[in-house]
């Protein structure tokens, strides 16, 4: 095992309340994540307070996560993360290594490396999984097998190659234009209302009312199987009404605000399209546009430019003072990026999808 002196991983405390006497890792550790972030896209849209990411940090039946804040010289310079799906058959461990960029070349992210590695193997886990930014630059660059997209061949992709990772997936990192004019989404709504009879747009927010918790629970469910995967794996997700209750908590209980909009069949009632919108507590922020997903079998009825535009449209009075929304696709996922680029969202970032399959 890799020794730097005076490193130390030492295991998070997730504390009850960020006002409990035991948060003072977790809030320095947002703090650094926060720096992190910025260092790396230059902007803070990807900044949370403390009070909401804590939920996401809580334990649940799920999946079991291992966080460790890394300290230097008694320092918190970074986190790292494993998480483990509790699915049938799950063999995948999904991880994040972060480290101030000032800390970088002294071997840090290696020993962390180790530690992960350690970990899923702890756990029986077998394929290790990660994303990660890599900012556009000169020089040569990576295309993954899919033949979409392509990264710089920058330090953090060295990084995963050195330790044995393939370039599975580019994923684009989106924003679109909360301030400016709504006409081609008002345009294109009416375009898929006209193109799609047979189905209606209903909204909520979390909680999730019980007339469409088991709705979107299967359209949740889907999520892992029908969303363009490359070659990661992931394991197929259960998901029912409590498992619903669980996810919408981590927004509510935080303040945050999630907003579905779905496309609902008339004759059956069935919901078949679905859409997420969320924003912080503050809502001058920038929101994040998270799941979408049209069902298989109701594809070509324009019900993912329905579901985005409805949302959007409605979004304005929700969180007006909110400047921009944020979205990731995999580039390869064509029929979902014409949507988005019709709309109006325009590339901002791209995210490699990494992949190590461990030998026995």
């Amino acid at each position: 095992m890799t020794t730097i002196t005076g490193l130390e991983f030492r295991p998070l405390v997730v504390p009850h309340s960020v006002d409990a006497a035991d948060a003072g890792d977790f809030l320095e550790m947002v703090r650094v994540r926060n720096i992190i972030y910025r260092e790396i896209s230059g902007h803070d849209d990807h900044r949370i307070a403390a009070d909401e990411l804590l939920p996401h940090y809580r334990p649940t039946e799920y999946q079991t996560r291992r966080s460790w804040v890394v300290v230097d010289d008694g320092a918190i310079i970074g986190r790292v993360g494993v998480d483990m799906p509790h699915e049938d058959g799950s063999k995948e461990a999904f991880w994040l290594i972060e480290l101030l960029r000032d800390t970088w070349g002294r071997g840090i992210g290696s020993a962390a490396h180790e530690l992960v590695e350690r970990t899923a193997r702890e756990f029986g886990r077998s394929v290790l999984q990660s994303w990660a930014e890599h900012p556009a630059a000169p020089g040569p660059q990576l295309v993954p097998p899919t033949g979409f997209g392509e990264i710089p061949r920058d330090h953090i992709a060295r990084f995963y190659l050195r330790h044995g990772y393939a370039l599975e997936q580019v994923e684009r990192n989106s924003a679109f234009d909360l301030t400016a004019s709504f006409a081609g989404v008002e345009r294109l709504l009416a375009e898929a209302q006209a193109a799609s009879p047979a189905y209606r747009v209903v909204q909520w927010f979390a909680p999730t009312p019980e007339e469409y918790a088991p709705g979107y629970a299967w359209m949740k469910s889907r999520m892992s199987t029908d969303a363009p995967a490359a070659a990661l794996d992931f394991a197929e997700e259960t998901w029912d009404t409590a498992r619903i209750a669980e996810h919408d908590a981590r927004y509510t209980s935080a303040g945050r605000t999630i907003q579905v909009t779905a496309a609902q069949h008339i004759e059956t009632g069935e919901l078949c399209a679905f859409n997420e919108l969320v924003v912080g507590k503050d809502r001058r922020e920038p929101s994040h546009q998270e799941d979408t997903l049209v069902l298989k079998e109701h594809r070509g009825h324009k019900l993912g430019t329905l579901v985005k535009c409805a949302g959007l449209l409605s979004w304005r009075d929700v969180a007006p003072a909110s400047a921009r929304v944020i979205t990731y696709n995999a580039e390869e996922n064509r029929p979902m990026l014409d949507i988005n680029e019709a709309i109006g969202f325009a590339p901002i970032a791209y995210v490699g999808a990494w992949k190590k399959v461990l030998d026995d």
